[in-house]
């Protein structure tokens, strides 16, 4: 997520405590999705299920902040 955008991202991080909360919450969520779906990390299907609704709901959240920036 915003992999092209690296140093805007890093300024972002820097000036928005929100921003920067949300985009590391994204980050730790997709890596736990990530190795839950690659059976490295075991949970049941409805917490997968809740996992990606967490890391959907961080990235509307940060492209909605994103898209508002000064």
């Amino acid at each position: 997520m915003f992999e092209a955008q690296q140093r805007e991202v890093e300024a972002m991080m820097s000036q928005s405590p929100e921003f920067r909360s949300l985009f590391l919450k994204h980050r730790e969520l997709d890596k736990q999705v990530r190795d839950a779906e690659l059976g490295v990390l075991p949970i049941d299907d409805v917490t997968l299920v809740r996992l990606k609704k967490e890391k959907l709901w961080a990235k509307d959240k940060l492209t909605n902040i994103w898209e508002h920036r000064a």
